[in-house]
């Protein structure tokens, strides 16, 4: 039954959702793999999927043959999903600078895509193919030379289906730890890249967090959430089922929703119990919701925005009249991404609509962005100066080395004086 609380109370939500401690357990998996490559991911898919491979990759002949159980139809709808994703991060890509702010002096910055990236794509109790091409379609948008994808083995057709969408180079079938630990270090098949990016569990957050500064990681995600903000004017079994729609994913995810009206939040609380009887993740749901949902009751807007930038949501509904004055005012601040009125449910994101799906949780929105074409790029920095520019600005940069005491920065300046 999910839960009616006071606002004071739902401050102490974050501090309830505590996760388990892994992290000797991924250290130890990390460790195997970097000394014993393949065979130590091949002996985890064992241990944890209950997988025996001969090899980790995906073959171009197992390509073709999942390729062929995909329905014509569903192959269309990830290239027209593709598309929007592609229109919308495709205005993400920025352009390089270059200026003179003095005469003999030019700056500038590059950006630069980064080389390889590895893609984590979670399996397990379901199948996400909307994920692979919220990854690497950024990702090939950016220019990155090579894009491979990780997945625990037994991947369903319809994943190699978006990564031909998308246009993934290679597929691994490894998953958790051993994944992202091969993906950092090399094995013998398995190429090192120089960025992971990707949902997972809490062993895949854990090895990221490990492995960050060997590698480049995006973030570390947690379990998915959504805060709804719901005057009375909507109708209960659209709140209950985009709820739902989120209770579904994982025992551990959060379903939040904010009112001013005690009558939709009754309703809604006895359209989840109807609801969710209809879901083949029931149990899933049941655990989430009972756990992690709530429903608060607000005395105004106001509270209800202050509430919602604290928890900082990875998915944030605004089902009110005129939302968009809630976005123009600047008054949200926190939230992954915002779907703005009644007929923008989370979904439509999770798929189609273009925007990133990979985002931040845990109220990392606070500082952290969705995933975005700049995740692919780095940049680069230029400096150039004429004699006669180094000339004029000597005195100030060798006093300012001296200050710090570092009298051979001055020398590099001094003596390049009167050539």
């Amino acid at each position: 039954m999910i839960r009616t609380i006071t606002a004071s109370d739902f401050m102490k939500l974050r501090q309830e959702l505590k996760s388990v401690d892994v992290s000797a357990t991924v250290k130890s998996i990390i460790e195997n793999v970097k000394v014993n490559g393949d065979n130590a991911v091949k002996h985890y898919e064992e241990e944890f999927d209950k997988v025996i491979l001969s090899s980790l990759e995906v073959t171009e002949r197992e390509k073709r043959d999942s390729l062929k159980k995909v329905s014509p139809d569903f192959v269309e709808i990830l290239e027209r999903a593709a598309k929007n994703i592609r229109e919308f991060h495709s205005q993400q890509v920025r352009n390089d600078l270059i200026f003179s702010n003095s005469e003999g002096v030019i700056l500038g910055q590059k950006f630069i895509p980064i080389e390889k990236v590895g893609l984590y794509i979670p399996g397990g109790t379901a199948s996400y193919p909307s994920t692979v091409l919220m990854n690497a379609v950024p990702a090939k948008i950016a220019g990155c030379s090579e894009i491979f994808i990780a997945t625990p083995p037994e991947i369903k057709p319809e994943i190699i289906a978006a990564a031909h969408v998308a246009g993934v180079d290679r597929i691994f079938k490894m998953g958790g730890a051993q994944a992202v630990a091969a993906f950092a270090y090399g094995t013998e098949s398995v190429p090192k890249v120089d960025k992971i990016v990707g949902p997972g569990n809490i062993f895949v957050a854990e090895a990221k967090r490990q492995v960050f500064g060997r590698v480049a990681i995006d973030m570390i995600a947690g379990p998915s959430e959504i805060l709804i903000i719901a005057d009375k004017n909507n109708f209960a079994p659209d709140i209950a089922a985009d709820m739902l729609a989120q209770a579904e994913h994982d025992k551990l995810a959060t379903a939040i929703l904010i009112t001013n009206s005690m009558r939709l939040a009754k309703g809604v609380s006895s359209e989840i119990e109807a609801q969710i009887l209809q879901l083949e993740r029931k149990d899933i749901a049941r655990e989430s919701i009972d756990k992690n949902g709530r429903i608060i009751i607000v005395k105004s807007w106001e509270q209800a925005i202050e509430l919602a930038n604290e928890f900082a949501p990875e998915h944030l509904e605004i089902c009110v009249e005129n939302p968009f004055d809630w976005i123009t005012s600047g008054k949200i601040k926190n939230a992954g991404s915002i779907f703005l009125g009644r007929f923008s449910p989370e979904a439509l994101g999770d798929y189609y609509a273009g925007a990133n799906h990979t985002l931040p949780t845990m109220g990392t929105a606070r500082f952290s962005s969705p995933l975005s074409v700049d995740d692919f790029v780095k940049k680069s920095q230029y400096i150039y100066y004429s004699q006669e520019a180094l000339t004029k600005v000597s005195d100030d940069i060798e006093k300012f080395a001296k200050s710090e005491g570092l009298t051979g920065h001055a020398k590099s300046i001094s003596i390049r004086r009167g050539k």
